[in-house]
């Protein structure tokens, strides 16, 4: 499965087939969420934010391919990332992108 940002796959006949998306919603435990908490009064990254992110960019984006890979394709272009906040420490990551077969 190829994936890009671009709304073209360089070398490549491109067939629409549709929008997929795939998204989370993630969430750190307690624990995490006092630490970082605290880490926001001295400044500096909050790792476990950073990692919980990625992590959900991950699950939403292999939501992403099984749709895509469910309806035969062989690439999704356009991709696009968004997140918000749901609630404190908890944030939606969705992606989305055109399904796409070759000629």
């Amino acid at each position: 499965m190829i994936l890009v940002n671009t709304d073209f796959i360089t070398g490549k006949e491109l067939t629409t087939i549709q929008i997929v998306k795939g998204s989370t919603i993630q969430s750190k435990n307690l624990g995490k969420d006092i630490m970082s908490g605290l880490k926001t009064i001295v400044g500096g990254e909050l790792t476990a934010y950073s990692e919980m992110i990625n992590e959900a960019r991950a699950i939403a984006t292999k939501r992403m391919v099984e749709e895509a890979e469910s309806l035969g394709a062989d690439g999704v272009i356009n991709i696009r990332y968004a997140s918000s906040s749901v609630m404190q420490g908890a944030a939606e990551v969705l992606v989305y992108g055109t399904a796409v077969k070759f000629k």
